[in-house]
């Protein structure tokens, strides 16, 4: 969401102006009266449109995209096969990501008991998934087709960081390698200064100077990495 709307800011969509505000989900915030007003299921993300006169809710990643798009008119194909081939990579990612996070991530990285053989069935659906990802970006540029679309930015921060090896330490193990479309394809979209600045927002681990815990203003880049040098 918020590579989107860096994205939207960089295009020069002053209206995508945002706040980020940070849920601390390991201190239960995602469970206040508040939050769940905006996402019954207590998940992140979740986004409230101000803009009109009555206030939009948006909850899942994936609605959030398309709402964003669709506002702004741009990011998202208007012919009719490009659009569908934009939406189907995105629904893609919505129901691929959970075995990535919560079925190899989880049993690879953070589970309290090595359990081998949820460990090797989730590390080959995370391998036939990079496998799908990198045929299709063998004909394409980018998974719509020749352009970039919110298909790309769905997709990106969980499959581009694994093929660069950026994911749970899993390059090895998976042999990331091997899926050069797939690495060709992340580090294109890694370069850009919209994802690079949107990959920072709300994040709490890692570099510090990677990090923008909220984010109000266009400003509060400039003021984290100098909060970082002091």
């Amino acid at each position: 969401m918020t590579i989107l709307l860096e994205e939207l800011l960089g295009a020069g969509f002053t209206g995508a102006e945002y706040d980020a505000w940070l849920i601390r989900i390991n201190e239960g915030d995602q469970f206040s009266s508040g939050f769940v007003a905006i996402n019954p299921n207590s998940k992140i993300p979740a986004l409230v449109d101000r803009s009109g006169a009555t206030p939009i809710r948006i909850f899942e990643s994936g609605a959030i995209l398309v709402h964003l798009a669709e506002k702004f008119g741009t990011f998202l194909p208007k012919d009719p096969a490009p659009r569908a081939e934009c939406l189907s990579w995105l629904f893609w990612q919505v129901g691929a990501a959970p075995y990535l996070g919560g079925g190899f991530g989880h049993f690879y990285a953070y589970a309290p008991e090595r359990i081998e053989y949820a460990i090797d069935r989730f590390a080959m659906e995370a391998k036939r998934q990079l496998d799908v990802l990198d045929r299709r970006l063998a004909e394409a540029q980018f998974l719509a087709g020749d352009a970039y679309t919110i298909a790309d930015m769905a997709v990106w921060p969980w499959y581009g960081a694994l093929a660069e090896g950026k994911l749970y330490d899993a390059g090895e193990f998976l042999q990331v390698e091997t899926y050069t479309n797939v690495r060709r394809w992340a580090e294109a979209i890694g370069k850009r200064p919209a994802v690079k600045r949107g990959r920072r927002v709300n994040r709490t681990f890692g570099d510090p100077a990677e990090q923008l815990r909220e984010r109000h203003d266009a400003s509060d880049f400039g003021a984290s990495l100098a909060s970082t040098k002091s």
